[in-house]
């Protein structure tokens, strides 16, 4: 990652370790094949969409899941707007259990960005949101509301952003794929809230 990358997620971790009671925000944990993943949650500025992702933890949906999708520069040949991500989903066995679809929470309502290392919520159309989530290797500004990444120009539901992992996170996306799927997935192992340090 360059240094620019670093800084941005240095400059946002300001942002992102109190929620506006100044209470602590949720920290998760998520326990790959390729080592681990921790995410602070912003339930202060996106609680729907952070609730959406904790709910799902919470009842060990996410438990059995898998990375199953890279984007890099060099797997994206007909799309003009470039993005770096990994995406996951849940358990796909129980997806009898999902939850519905939430609201999108708009980056211009909540005021999280993608910036590198941001854990967003992927989507189909604006209101389709569930389990399914994406974590950002560099700044994603097309990813953003008015960013051209999706068509709609109404972005995605950014709601925290990876505190320790980043090293797991770029190991994922290098990982084989055929085209943007990864081939194998990489299977989460565990997911489960943690104490902040």
């Amino acid at each position: 990652m360059s240094p620019r990358c670093w800084t941005s997620v240095a400059v946002a971790s300001m942002f992102f370790s109190t929620g506006a009671s100044g209470q602590a925000l949720p920290r998760v944990r998520i326990d790959t094949e390729l080592g681990a993943i921790e995410i602070e949650i912003d339930t202060a500025r996106a609680p729907a969409t952070g609730a959406n992702f904790l709910r799902y933890l919470e009842v060990g949906l996410y438990r059995g899941g898998a990375f199953h999708r890279t984007v890099t520069l060099a797997n994206q040949p007909d799309n003009p707007i470039k993005i770096e991500v990994i995406q996951a989903s849940a358990d796909t066995a129980r997806r009898n259990e999902y939850f519905p679809p939430i609201a999108l929470e708009r980056t211009t309502a909540t005021g999280v960005k993608h910036l590198a290392g941001a854990i967003s919520m992927a989507r189909t159309g604006p209101d389709t949101a569930r389990d399914q989530f994406f974590i950002c290797l560099t700044d994603q500004p097309e990813l953003d509301f008015g960013g051209k990444r999706n068509p709609d120009g109404q972005g995605f539901a950014a709601f925290g952003r990876v505190v320790s992992g980043m090293a797991t996170v770029r190991a994922i996306q290098a990982r084989p794929a055929d085209g943007q799927r990864l081939t194998p997935t990489v299977g989460i192992t565990e997911a489960k809230r943690v104490a902040a340090r």
